[in-house]
């Protein structure tokens, strides 16, 4: 008898510890699985999982509600990433090394144009700087695609040529300059490195592959050689509005911790929690313009998520709002 009540209380106990699902998105959920071939190790994570995804999406519509109401300005989607609990999104898509190292930096400062005339709104998108958006996947590798972003645009500015230049090969071969490959780096030490190589592969040559690997850089494929770089002054969005729209596209790190970041959708983007002082991922500014309908003021920027993310890859992010997400902390562009 004891033994028998042992049992009910048991199942009980298993079935009280249930996720409780949502079965008007049964259907929802498998289109979710399907559109990115999820496949899991057995009902347990298949569960875990769906129990992530439905407080993502709740979360995501109440975003979404607010925003109807005009509390935000900006919406949210389910993408890729909602079946990743924060932490898991922090750990596997985010993050890199301090840039500066103490302060000390081997690049030179920027100096502000005087009389510049500057234009109400820049996007070196339509002038032909900006290669196609990229994905990093599942490798800490921000940094990388945003040292190349900027200077995709600085050697198409000097030669006419735009031309996609290889990740893979900063993760690979800057580990001598300090760089962590898949688990983490710094835009300043990808330009270090590619100063001393005297270059930097081809995309076409050195293809991507997210993983760390061992370095085979081949100088007879090699373009974009630099002189240096420039480190535009910390949390001055000023001096960065400069230097966009007299320079081109700029290396930034944000902070890319919340929610709604990983979420973002259309909009511009404007985050009470985010932090203009820990950046933890890399991006790339390539313009700036102003909202006809909301006159918000706000950053074009370039993410390194695929096109399925934000705007077809990119994300408008507050400008002139005390350095929202710290955009303007950490900023700079190579020289050629």
């Amino acid at each position: 008898m004891y033994f028998y009540l042992y049992l009910v209380s048991l199942c009980l106990g298993i079935a009280a510890a249930a996720p409780q699902f949502d079965r008007n998105l049964d259907a929802k959920w498998k289109q979710w699985k399907s559109q990115h071939r999820r496949l899991y190790g057995g009902n347990e994570e298949d569960n875990w999982r769906r129990a992530t995804w439905e407080k993502n999406l709740r979360m995501i519509e109440m975003h979404n509600l607010e925003y109807s109401a005009g509390k935000h300005s900006f919406r949210m989607e389910m993408n890729k990433f909602g079946d990743m609990t924060n932490e898991e999104f922090r750990q596997g898509m985010i993050g890199f090394t301090e840039r500066r190292f103490e302060g000390k930096t081997k690049g030179n400062l920027f100096r502000e144009p005087l009389f510049e005339q500057l234009p109400e709104s820049v996007d070196w998108r339509k002038e032909g700087y900006v290669t196609p958006v990229k994905n990093q996947g599942m490798c800490l590798s921000s940094w990388a695609f945003s040292a190349t972003g900027s200077l995709e645009g600085q050697w198409f500015r000097k030669t006419g040529k735009l031309v996609s230049l290889s990740e893979q090969n900063l993760i690979d071969c800057s580990l001598d300059e300090g760089n962590l490959g898949c688990k983490g780096g710094v835009v300043d030490v990808a330009f270090e490195y590619v100063k001393r190589n005297g270059g930097i592969d081809t995309e076409d040559s050195y293809d991507y592959i997210a993983l760390d690997g061992f370095c085979r850089y081949w100088e007879e494929t090699s373009v974009a050689r630099i002189t240096g770089y420039v480190d535009i002054p910390s949390r001055n969005e000023t001096a960065l509005k400069k230097a966009v729209a007299t320079v081109g596209p700029i290396s930034v790190n944000i902070d890319a911790s919340n929610p709604s970041f990983r979420f973002y959708e259309s909009g511009v983007y404007y985050e009470p929690q985010c932090s203009s002082h820990n950046p933890n991922h890399a991006m790339l500014v390539v313009g700036y313009d102003v909202d006809e309908e909301t006159h918000k003021k706000y950053w074009i920027v370039k993410n390194s998520y695929g096109k399925n993310w934000g705007k077809e890859g990119y994300i408008l992010i507050a400008r002139d709002r005390y350095n929202h997400c710290g955009i303007a902390t950490e900023a700079s562009y190579p020289e050629l």
